[in-house]
Order: C-alpha cells, then structure tokens, then sequence
C-alpha cells in the first residue's frame, strides 16, 4: 500500500509467508517432524540402537516428506486432517446449528437430568446443536447494538485475541465506464486509507473488504411503476382498458428481461480493532468502563467514515447491529431481503443449519411469497447451499495485476450463481514489515547462492521467492511511507440445489484459473459452516503472523501511555 502514489500494475503471488529459520516456506508441520526423526535417530544410533534406529530415522523422514509433499488437492497430511476433523464433528454433534432459545433449553436440561438413559443421549446430542451463536460468528456480541447508531459488534473468539468491529456499507469508487486517471486516483485513495490505518499509532489492526454479488430486486422498479400509471377509472371504455393492461404486461415484461440472468453488487467495508493495551489506554482517556470504549469508538468511526470519503468510496454509511445482522442472516437465506431490518434481532444472527462434508445447508422460509396451508397462509419452506474456498498467495499466479484484476470474479457473465466475495488485510506498520522483508531477501538469496556454488540447479520457487522479497523491500524503502500488509481472500458461493453448488463449485473454479490466475482454490471442507463466516461482514478469517522479536523489544521500550497525557 502507497501513502503518495498508486502504481497501475503491482505483482501478486508467488509467497505463502515469511521464511522459516532454515530458508524457505516450508510447513511447520514438515520442520517438526523432519526434525523428531532425524535428531531422534542420532541419539537412538548413539546409545546402541544402531541400524534399527537407522531404518526408522529414514523411513520416518520418506513418509514425512510424502505426507507434507503439496498437490494440487493439498497434501496427504491436510486430507487426513479434514477427515478426522469431520468425524469428529459427527461423533460430537456440531456439525448441526439450532438457535438458542430458553424454553427449549430448559426442556433439554430437564432431559439430561431426569430422562431415561436414551432420552438423555438424545437430548444431550440436541444440547451440543443448540448454540447462542453459528459457528461463523462464534464468540461474538454486542458493545453498541441500538437503533439508529453504529453497530459495534465486540468479538472474543476461542484461542484469539478479542477485537471489535464496524461494518460500513460504501457504494464504491467507480461507476461505469471512467478514465485511467479516475482509476489512478481511486487506487491512490485507497493506498492512503490503508498506509494511515497501517502506523503504529493507529488503533485499527484489519480491514476487510466484501461485495455481496446477488439477483437485482426488482420491488423499487415494481413500486415505480405502480405510482406513475394512472388508476382504473369507472368511466373508461374497454379499449381503455385493454390498452391500461397492456402497458402493465409491457412494464412487467421490460423488469423481467432485464432483470434475467443480471447480477448486482453491494460493496461493504469492515474495519477491527484489536482489543489490546494500545486500546484500553487509549480508551482511559475518555473515562472509566466500557461508555469510555464507546466514546472512543465514536471517534474512531467519526475518522473511518472520513477516511473513506477521502479514498472516494462514495456514500459511506456505518451499518447499525440491526443492519449488520440483517446482511448476515441474508447471506445464510438470500430469499431474506438484504435491507429488512424491522424483524431482526442483533442477537439472533444465526439460522438453523447443518453440515455436510463439502456444504453448509441452511433450512429457512423465503418471507416474500405465500402459500395457503391448512393452518392458514404461511411462508414457503426453502434450502440454501454454501460453500466457501480460500484464495492463498501461493496459490496465485505471479504476474502483473491492476487495481481491477478481480472484475471477472464480481461481475463475470458466466457467473451467474449468488456469491460474496472478501479480502481480509492485515496492516503491518512500515518497521515491521521492512524488518521481515529483509530477513526473507538475505535468506532467500543465501539459498540461491548455495544453490549455484554446488553446482545445483536452482528451481523456479526459489526465484519467484526472491523476486517477491527483493518487491517487497524496495517498496518498504526509506521515504516511501508504504507499509506492509498480510491478505487472505475467501469466496463462498450460494446454490439452492446440492447440484446446482457442484455446478457452481466448477465453475468458479474454471473462471479463476482462466481469467484470474489462480492456480488452486482452498475449498475449507470439513468445516464450511465456520468458513461462511469468513465472508461475513465481522471480520474473521485471517491470522497474522506473529511480530518479530526486535518489533516485541521495541513494544516493550515503548511501554504504555502517560496517565497525564492529554492522549
């Protein structure tokens, strides 16, 4: 990212993450194990084991290197994960989401206490599905859920650090057809939101970008043309009245072809501060407890919704908890209207589901239709298909990209599933970033180095791993004022058919290899109703790797903040 300037092409890909200490990107999985045998074997072969010890040490180290050898279906290592993960969400019951509710709770309770013995498995099994929140949003409250203000959602997930996030909804910078300078400075802009949100003395850790690509919703249109047509008048005459009905069929016809096979858009941004000591001592400044937060949140939101003025996102409003929660439960049953927000209740975001290995299948009602039952009229039951893939840098193809290298995943013709799109970007501050771009330059060129004075031919991952390197820390030079960024991107496509998701699933697959140039899609089975909550708009899906230890040393000078400072 670019404080000063915004380059038309910039090169992705290539680099999974920074170098392990022997070089490379190797698993961390392939260094332990690698290592368990070897200096195992040593020590065996040392006390007397002698060629036994031999024989394990190096049939240990071939079937390691076998089980981490990467495909283009991830290694043997991952599959057998992905299986036993899956097996063990059966056997335990989570791999079915119900929605908490307390009279149903508290008949399960009563079960598991004074049932039979069957009736206590039973009921223990629907305990285990019974959850206040999906597996998505795990974790996951409210600081400031009222009407008519900023949703702050306050996030405390199992194993990471608790953070807070805001959505904000934005329509976007470029609107048809514009100029290259128009381009130029929409990417300029946004550089510049993310370089200022990158220091160290900023508050926010990541920002998430999300486009929602679905059918058009045609009731505005429909309303449009209810207003502006004349009522039926008693007086008129019947070819009045023919021609009355006739531009009513006519208007109809005209919003249904357009509205065939057409896709929209709805772009969101999402920004998450990390609850640290920076925060809490930041937010001692406004007062005691958690109003303090709030007040300090204000502000910081207040600076957000500046910030993307200035990057020329056009109509920036931050969503309320109702808003926030209506988008989710949307994107779980996309016959809920993405701006219904009058039934929606900021603690109950979740819909009743189950998994499969490869899906996650949401049972929902579609509320804009009616059916006549024996009970009365009552809303269509409906199912909903999901699958979610994760986009890796080392899984994209090293070449040039402008600013637009993803249109044909938002807006692709042969795209016509309903999909949402997310990049997850973590903010390194200049420092940091420069640090870890060195060490893997200096690494990178020692392996190539040894490389050519055995004599060894020197394979296309080392280069492409040091040109990356060698980007990165010409980027980070001094005076630049760029700073370092971490990205993951996930994609998760919605089918209301087991067929139709297998379909999609294709050719999704088939639009990024050609048009994108990305070589492998991460579909994240085994676990895809947790993965849909990598596209919601709170701020999940990536963790960044951990801060060197010089940057740690640097923190700690640093200490915290004056009492009797002003800020």
């Amino acid at each position: 990212m670019s404080d000063t300037r915004a380059a038309y092409v910039r090169y992705l890909g290539g680099e999974s993450g920074h170098r392990g200490f022997f070089g490379g990107t190797t698993s961390k999985t392939r260094v332990v194990f690698l290592g368990v045998f070897i200096v195992g074997g040593m020590v065996a072969m040392i006390l007397g084991a002698g060629l036994p010890a031999l024989v394990v040490a190096v049939v240990g180290v071939g079937v390691t290197m076998l089980a981490t050898a990467r495909t283009h279906r991830g290694t043997v290592l991952e599959r057998r994960r992905k299986r036993a993960r899956w097996r063990a969400r059966l056997r335990l019951g989570t791999d079915t989401f119900v929605p908490y509710e307390v009279g149903a709770w508290d008949q399960l309770q009563e079960a598991i206490t004074r049932g039979t013995p069957d009736e206590k498995r039973a009921a223990a099994g629907h305990a285990a599905a019974m959850r206040a929140n999906p597996d998505g949003a795990e974790g996951m409250g409210w600081l400031q859920f009222g009407p008519n203000v900023p949703g702050i959602a306050w996030h405390a997930p199992v194993g990471e650090q608790p953070y807070l996030s805001v959505a904000f909804s934005v329509s976007g910078q470029l609107r048809g057809m514009e100029t290259a300078a128009a381009l130029t400075r929409a990417a300029t802009g946004w550089g510049q939101f993310l370089a200022r949100r990158a220091a160290p003395s900023s508050l926010i850790g990541d920002v998430q970008t999300l486009t929602r690509v679905l059918p058009p919703d045609s009731a505005r249109q429909q309303l449009w043309v209810k207003t502006r047509l004349d009522t039926v008048q008693p007086e008129w005459t019947n070819v009045q009245r023919e021609s009355f009905e006739a531009q009513k069929l006519s208007y109809d016809e005209v919003i249904r072809r357009s509205s065939a096979d057409a896709m929209v858009q709805r772009h969101y941004v999402v920004v998450s501060w990390p609850l640290d000591q920076q925060f809490t001592d930041a937010a001692g400044k406004f007062g005691p407890g958690r109003d303090a937060w709030r007040a300090l949140m204000a502000t910081q939101i207040r600076a957000t919704e500046r910030g993307l003025d200035d990057a020329r996102m056009g109509d920036v409003r931050a969503l309320t908890a109702k808003q926030t929660t209506a988008l989710i439960r949307h994107q779980q049953n996309p016959h809920l209207p993405i701006d219904l927000t009058r039934t929606v209740d900021p603690l109950a975001a979740g819909i009743a589901s189950h998994d499969e290995f490869s899906a996650h299948v949401v049972d929902g009602v579609d509320p804009t239709t009616s059916i006549t039952t024996a009970d009365g009229p009552a809303s269509p039951a409906v199912t909903w298909w999901h699958r979610t893939a994760a986009i890796h840098g080392e899984n994209l193809a090293v070449a040039g990209r402008s600013p637009l290298w993803c249109l044909d995943l938002l807006i692709g013709r042969e795209l016509t599933f309903i999909r949402s799109v997310s990049f997850h970007l973590h903010l390194v501050p200049a420092g940091q970033a420069k640090s870890k771009a060195r060490a893997d330059l200096v690494r990178d060129q020692a392996g190539v180095l040894a490389d050519q004075q055995k004599g060894r031919l020197i394979s296309d991952d080392s280069t492409t791993r040091m040109s990356a390197a060698q980007r990165r820390t010409s980027d980070l030079a001094a005076g630049s004022h760029h700073h370092g960024v971490e990205w993951i991107g996930f994609v998760t496509i919605s089918a209301p058919t087991r067929e139709d998701l297998g379909q999609a699933s294709r050719q999704l697959e088939e639009a990024c290899a050609t048009g994108l140039g990305i070589e492998r899609l991460d579909w994240q089975d085994s676990f895809q109703s947790a993965a849909s909550g990598t596209t919601w708009p709170i701020g999940r899906g990536l963790r960044p790797s951990g801060a060197t230890l010089a940057t740690r040393a640097i923190n700690r000078l640093a200490g915290r903040s004056e009492k009797e400072a002003i800020s």
